[in-house]
């Protein structure tokens, strides 16, 4: 198997595929780049005061990068994407549930941030070059581009992130620039508004936007030879990048009085800066996106060649932007991500406490088919978390993804104590 094609294999990481975690960070960055992450500084800035926006931004980014440090350094010490690791954690049978579960929500993601770069894109060459492409035009252009570069595999996904994370630093760094020389940070946070979001909402919504991201991150910290790198990788993405990002988004907006990022950038005359947020922003997040579905879907069919796959689920993603379904799958992907939430309590538990031996390709040949324990738990969190974001029950901290995370570890702890195996020996489960 040649060693491109075996990244989207069921099987872990050869040594000759190792990167250095910068390299690896610089695609996680990417991702914080992206409009979406701008856009949910905007949101959280408008719904809530300039000090609670500081407090949600910091607690929001502390709590995603718990979960992703964690999950990336299972990743990186079992060189196991997380759908190999949610097979460990959930059975043969019980991960193909969560896979696919999984698989449509990225592709869902896929399409939904395809039609968001192809009204972005538009609207940014009509203003900037006075050209009016088609929309729809513009969406079949990015799917192409997209699939291929996710076709490419992670090398060049993480090459392109190389050469463009200086270049979009800049333009972040200009944003705030010229949002502190219209008003000062002292008037900006001073800013009397009324808030439409309690603290525990707008910290909800930071980690509901990237919580997804942080729970798959072991798909590319498995290129990393230590679980140090993939720590300093989620570090990096979440409490620098991510962080900077949101800010610099709520910083401008409370300068300038507006809640579309690309007019903000416009009127600073950054117009160019934010054509290559849209366009390689979302280049690489959704090439990642439809990379992600991909390992899912191959490793609950191992048997499926990842050509067709690819080309197939990049399809999929683009006739769904073209046909606008995703209008009205939104509210059903949302659910999906607050039912995620909680995997990632079963995998952390199962691995650093209870059955840590029996994370090994090896181990694969002869796992069990279902895990009943892992679902009570999974089950118990995602209802919990769903009653939450519903108010049918008060969040002990303010925020139901929290609240999920927590109870699921526990839950699970509980539940399958009585298998824990010292980490020195082998795993006898079948």
């Amino acid at each position: 198997m040649s060693s491109e094609m075996s990244e989207f294999e069921a099987v872990a990481i050869d040594d000759d595929k190792l990167t250095p975690w910068p390299r690896v960070a610089a695609v996680a960055s990417m991702v914080a780049f992206s409009l979406p992450t701008f856009i949910t500084g905007l949101e959280v800035y408008h719904g809530l005061s300039a000090w609670h926006t500081a407090l949600a931004l910091v607690i929001g980014s502390l709590v995603i990068f718990a979960v992703g440090a964690l999950m990336g350094a299972i990743g990186s010490n079992t060189r196991m994407s997380s759908y190999l690791l949610t097979r460990i954690a959930f059975g043969d049978r019980g991960a193909g549930i969560v896979n696919i579960a999984f698989a449509i929500s990225l592709l869902g993601w896929f399409g939904i941030n395809i039609n968001l770069f192809a009204e972005a894109a538009a609207g940014l060459c009509a203003q900037l070059f006075d050209i009016h492409p088609p929309v729809n035009l513009l969406i079949i252009i990015a799917a192409v581009f997209m699939t291929a570069l996710t076709y490419a595999g992670f090398r060049t996904i993480n090459l392109l992130s190389t050469l463009m994370v200086p270049v979009l630093a800049t333009v972040t760094a200009l944003l705030i620039y010229r949002a502190l020389g219209e008003q000062s940070l002292a008037t900006l946070m001073s800013a009397e508004k009324e808030a439409t979001l309690t603290l525990g909402q707008g910290i909800s919504a930071i980690v509901g936007a990237i919580i997804i991201g942080a729970i798959i991150l072991p798909d590319i910290t498995r290129f990393i030879r230590h679980w140090s790198g993939a720590v300093s990788v989620a570090f990096i993405a979440y409490m620098v990048v991510q962080l900077i990002v949101m800010a610099a988004a709520s910083l401008a907006s409370g300068a300038t009085g507006s809640s579309d990022i690309l007019e903000i950038m416009l009127q600073y005359g950054l117009g160019l800066g934010a054509f290559f947020i849209v366009i390689t922003g979302s280049w690489v997040l959704n090439s990642l996106n439809l990379y992600s579905t991909v390992l899912s879907v191959k490793a609950t069919f191992p048997n499926l060649n990842r050509h067709i796959l690819i080309a197939g689920l990049g399809v999929l993603g683009a006739a769904a932007a073209l046909l606008n379904l995703l209008d009205h799958f939104v509210t059903f992907l949302i659910y999906l991500s607050i039912v995620f939430i909680p995997v990632a309590g079963v995998i952390i538990v199962d691995y650093f406490l209870i059955r840590h031996a029996s994370y090994t390709v090896e181990h694969l040949e002869t796992n069990r088919a279902f895990a009943p324990r892992a679902f009570i738990a999974w089950s118990l969190g995602a209802a919990v978390a769903l009653a939450m974001s519903e108010g049918v029950i008060p969040s002990a901290s303010g925020t139901a993804a929290i609240d999920a995370v927590v109870l699921t570890a526990l839950a699970y702890l509980a539940l399958a104590w009585h298998e824990h195996r010292p980490v020195t020996q082998a795993s006898s489960e079948s």
